[in-house]
């Protein structure tokens, strides 16, 4: 397997890639694993997150060849993707690689065709060393980043993602990756291919979704896009767990997705 993978749910569901954002871990969407136990959960820490390998190459293509390669190993033909952040881009070039591999494309506060100047700021700021002494101290930084995010979503995240490097409390992540994604989410922006049913929702309280982004992706899919703008932060799932399962069930649980699954289990019977 070219990346960490975690499983959840219905093994005989519709299968569903899970893509992070940026700093993340694919055990970020278990509120959703829980939520949609019914949809077969491929949830992958991105290369240079978590367990995966950190070595580069970080771009775009290399990580849509990474979730290629896990489809691959598992023998999955077809799937759809749910992905936040820097995990949206990442998906859209997916979908846009392998057109034929992707069935729906679900993309939560996508953060593609990003200001250049904005993302130089952010890389900058990602180049500095960030430790802590304790997990009390950890817990406080995390909770100042994610105001709006439940406590025990916080302490979720500690135990996965928190670990001792060099003496001292890091998250799981390199952050010279961090500094790559940045980068990345700085290139012009691409939108998902023609006749590929897909899902935005924007964060209103956030600005990764750009205005002109959104007509481009109207005037490719049509009547397949789907906006569902969230009144919340850049966290959706996390800061809105309920309404993002609700949405995600309606666009991914699907009669056809039902049809096959009742086929699959019929053929394993």
């Amino acid at each position: 397997m070219p990346l960490n993978v975690h499983h959840a749910g219905d093994p005989d569901g519709p299968p569903v890639l899970a893509v992070h954002g940026a700093t993340g871990h694919g055990l970020r969407y278990r509120r959703l694993f829980d939520a949609c136990p019914q949809l077969r959960w491929i949830s992958i820490d991105v290369r240079g997150h978590g367990r995966s390998t950190w070595a580069p190459p970080w771009n775009l293509e290399r990580h849509a060849d990474d979730a290629l390669g896990v489809l691959d190993e598992l023998g999955i033909e077809r799937a759809a993707v749910v992905a936040h952040s820097f995990g949206g881009a990442i998906a859209t070039h997916l979908a846009r690689r392998a057109p034929d591999r992707i069935s729906r494309l679900a993309l939560l506060d996508p953060a593609i065709g990003l200001d250049p100047a904005a993302m130089l700021e952010r890389a900058e700021e990602y180049r500095a060393d960030e430790s802590w002494s304790s997990r009390d101290a950890a817990r406080a930084d995390r909770i100042a980043t994610w105001p709006e995010v439940p406590g025990e979503f916080v302490d979720d995240e500690l135990a996965e993602h928190l670990e001792e490097r060099d003496g001292v409390l890091r998250w799981r992540y390199s952050r010279a990756s961090l500094v790559a994604a940045w980068s990345e989410m700085a290139r012009p922006a691409v939108v998902p291919p023609a006749g590929l049913p897909t899902l935005v929702v924007p964060a209103t309280g956030a600005d990764f979704v750009r205005e002109e982004w959104l007509a481009a992706c109207r005037a490719e899919l049509g009547d397949d896009l789907t906006v569902r703008p969230f009144d919340c932060g850049h966290m959706v799932y996390l800061e809105r767990p309920d309404e993002t399962a609700a949405e995600l069930l309606a666009f991914l649980d699907t009669p056809e997705t039902v049809m096959n699954r009742e086929a699959h289990r019929a053929r394993s019977s």
